[in-house]
């Protein structure tokens, strides 16, 4: 396609440069706020280790305790993975769910006739990557392929299936009759006004607010589940305290990270010197938690957030910029040149540049410190790939074209940017992460390409009056001659279908260790969270009160 370096005549009289150049985003909601976060009031105070060592060992004795042949162990495991604290007995969990899984496995589940209970187990399964066959729940569908009638009214048993049904995969078509079921008689449960407030509020959150524990950030689900928790008659103090006191001690980690992030954002200066782009450090760093929260991943978090940091700029700068600017631009980046000044741009394309580089020096001799500067080469390729992806975007709008859905999706799939941020979010992970795997993510895995693929849709689906871009909807609309809503119909449909690829490949045989697949997985959860009903990535009002529930308001003990 020929690339076209002059302004293109636009509606009003006014040039697609005057257009692209006029769109403001909503300006940064945080501003310094979280500098006041330092290593005094964040400290964590020997008597607060000391309380929640001791709380530790009260509630890993509990776990110890309860027999793997009673229904409850597995209400227990449940309650401490919501609560957000199952990073602390991760060894003792999976052993639990491996003899629950090969008792049951040979049992054929024969023993329960509870939905509740079959249903969790199912999920708890499945979650740990047990490929649990759907066969289970064949004793609760009658001779016409329908969940039976007597079902309706039990609530409980209906909110477990719906959450064990999003652990479906492509074959799991049993699963997706068990959505539509539950939805309908859910929803009539909350219209007829439960009695049990904790489980109106878990049905309340899984259907209405669409936030099912599959698709849900740790630890802002965990935060809410707190608040219900409380109020649920079959609490366990000692297990509830423990996910409280441990809430507020990693809150004040993440405050003091996120302190030390604002410094190195305010000496980029970005809003002077690159006014254009989005201002979002904070609610990058909230995206970052979504990926991995847990203290361990200190040092992944703060690469990835650099990471995530320039990719926003340059997607805005691909935006802003001339085709001419964007092609000096592109090619410098090609070339990696820690030594170009690119001296015949403008000083904002500079400065994109030279920050850009200047990060990626930051991250390598941070990776050096452990040996392990030659992953931040796989870093810098796919950085290299997501900006050409990035080029090909303008060069449509300038060149007015419509490209096929085909043309549409191999590039829009890179450009999305979420193949880089998997790449990157590997590195810091410490002996975690082997050379194999990294190799593994660098050639678009499934599960990377059906997290991006969720990141691409959903943002294309709730639209952005900021971004001047040709989306899939219009690429459907044009090719097959679909209305608005048909297009994103497609669109939902093939969101769906990728959350099933996801869960598939966290299934064994497994790829790669669960830690490397989670943190992909956990990149598709922030994209469900943040376009859900809206942008809140380009509008932060929208993001304000879960970033004030995980990274500012403590708990109260």
């Amino acid at each position: 396609m020929e690339i076209c370096s002059l302004p293109v005549p636009a509606k009003n009289g006014k040039s697609l440069d005057e257009i692209r150049k006029s769109a403001k985003f909503h300006p940064c909601i945080w501003g310094d706020f979280f500098l006041k976060y330092n290593s005094d009031n964040t400290k964590i105070t020997d008597a607060e280790q000391e309380e929640l060592t001791m709380k530790k060992e009260m509630v890993g004795k509990l776990l110890a305790e309860t027999s793997d042949d009673l229904p409850c162990k597995l209400e227990l495991i449940d309650v401490i993975q919501r609560l957000g604290v199952e990073y602390h007995f991760e060894k003792e969990i999976k052993a639990s769910l491996k003899y629950i899984h090969d008792k049951y496995k040979h049992q054929n589940g024969k023993d329960n006739d509870d939905l509740r209970i079959v249903a969790l187990r199912f999920r708890l399964l499945r979650q740990e990557g047990y490929n649990v066959p759907c066969d289970v729940f064949r004793k609760f569908i009658d001779n016409e392929g329908n969940f039976v009638a007597s079902l309706e009214n039990n609530v409980e048993g209906l909110l477990n299936l719906y959450e064990a049904a999003h652990f479906a995969t492509n074959e799991d078509e049993v699963l997706d009759k068990a959505i539509e079921f539950c939805s309908s008689h859910l929803r009539a449960s909350l219209l007829n006004k439960m009695a049990n407030v904790s489980l109106s509020k878990r049905v309340n959150e899984a259907l209405i607010m669409n936030m099912p524990i599959r698709k849900t950030l740790t630890r802002l689900g965990a935060r809410k589940f707190i608040a219900v928790y409380e109020k649920d008659e079959t609490r366990s103090e000692m297990v509830l305290n423990f996910a409280k006191l441990d809430f507020n001690i990693v809150q004040k980690m993440h405050q003091r990270e996120l302190s030390d992030a604002t410094r190195w954002w305010k000496k980029l200066d970005v809003g002077n010197k690159m006014p254009y782009a989005r201002d979002r450090l904070v609610e990058c760093f909230f995206w970052m938690l979504g990926v991995y929260f847990e203290p361990c991943y200190a040092k992944a978090r703060r690469i990835l957030l650099k990471c995530i940091s320039m990719a926003s700029i340059i997607d805005d700068t691909y935006e802003y910029a001339t085709l001419y600017e964007l092609q000096i631009l592109t090619d410098a980046i090609q070339r990696w040149d820690v030594n170009a000044t690119l001296e015949d741009s403008p000083p904002y394309i500079q400065m994109c540049y030279r920050s850009l580089i200047q990060t990626y020096i930051e991250i390598e001799d941070e990776m050096e410190k452990t040996g392990e500067s030659y992953l931040v080469h796989y870093a810098i390729k796919d950085m290299k790939k997501l900006v050409m992806a990035y080029f090909e975007e303008p060069k449509w709008l300038y060149n007015k074209y419509i490209p096929t859905v085909e043309e549409y999706m191999k590039v829009s799939i890179v450009s999305c940017g979420y193949m880089t941020l998997s790449t990157t979010s590997l590195l810091g992970m410490g002996d975690q992460v082997r050379k194999e795997d990294i190799d593994w993510i660098i050639n678009e895995p499934l599960i990377v390409r059906a997290s991006s693929t969720i990141c691409r849709l959903m943002d294309d689906l709730v639209g952005d009056e900021f971004e001047q871009k040709t989306s899939s909807v219009d690429c459907y609309m044009k090719q097959y001659g679909m209305s608005k809503e048909e297009a994103c119909a497609e669109l939902q449909r093939q969101v769906k279908n990728a959350w099933k690829d996801m869960n598939q490949e966290c299934l064994e045989p497994r790829p790669v260790p669960m830690p490397i697949l989670m943190r992909v997985f956990n990149l598709g959860r922030v994209i469900h969270l943040l376009y859900s009903d809206d942008d809140c990535y380009a509008n932060p009002i929208k993001s304000k009160e879960w970033i004030e529930m995980v990274l500012v308001e403590p708990l109260n003990i």
